[in-house]
């Protein structure tokens, strides 16, 4: 179970309950420690936020310490966004090119070393997610609430047995991983995403026939 977040907060300041709300909202623990106002231009608390204001966090599962309400809350909700653009996003789409499309999908040529390399790095970031889930206990990679950090990823995830191969089994391998993909698939909004991207899959095939 992931460790409780530190919120600074001023009793009657209103910035702070901003964060407090939406950690609320998304159900991740977290303990309040409440300032004075003359502590804020004090150490150990001008460390954490040289302006002197609050809200501040400290979140001890990470070590990140943010300031500013707005960019906390960009943070609870995205740092797995953000995990998803960087990481699974890009090596996921990396394996997929250098098995099937380099240097074109017409005369793939097979190069060893960076499908070695692009399959670990995919196997990577699943231990990460899996860990994380396993860890967190929650089904979500945010809060205990689904939320659009956990949609983002159903696209690439999709397409894990093309990005690892049919020898890799994530039930087995990354169970946690694989249970929070399945519920996600389940879910009615994408399956009627890919209701439609499979129409339009069979749409493009057709023209492809016929020409």
């Amino acid at each position: 179970m992931a460790q409780p977040i530190k919120l600074y907060v001023h009793v009657f300041g209103p910035n702070p309950w901003k964060v407090a709300i939406i950690l609320e909202e998304l159900g991740v623990r977290y303990d309040t420690i409440s300032m004075d106002y003359a502590d804020l231009k004090k150490e150990p608390f001008e460390s954490l936020n040289p302006n002197c204001r609050v809200p501040a966090i400290e979140d001890p599962n990470t070590g990140i310490v943010l300031f500013e309400s707005g960019a906390i809350v960009e943070y609870l909700v995205e740092i797995w966004l953000h995990f998803q653009m960087s990481g699974q996003g890009p090596y996921f789409g990396q394996s997929i090119h250098f098995q099937r499309f380099h240097p074109n999908n017409h005369e793939p040529i097979q190069l060893p070393t960076a499908i070695e390399r692009y399959k670990n790095e995919g196997k990577r970031v699943v231990g990460v997610i899996d860990k994380h889930l396993k860890k967190h206990g929650t089904g979500y990679v945010v809060g205990d609430k689904l939320t659009y950090a956990d949609l983002a990823f159903v696209p690439w995830n999709v397409l894990l047995s093309d990005v690892m191969g049919e020898d890799f089994d994530p039930k087995v391998e990354a169970p946690d991983f694989a249970a929070w993909h399945d519920n996600m698939a389940e879910r009615p909004s994408v399956k009627r995403a890919y209701k439609k991207k499979q129409t339009l899959v069979d749409d493009f095939m057709k023209s492809e026939k016929s020409i």
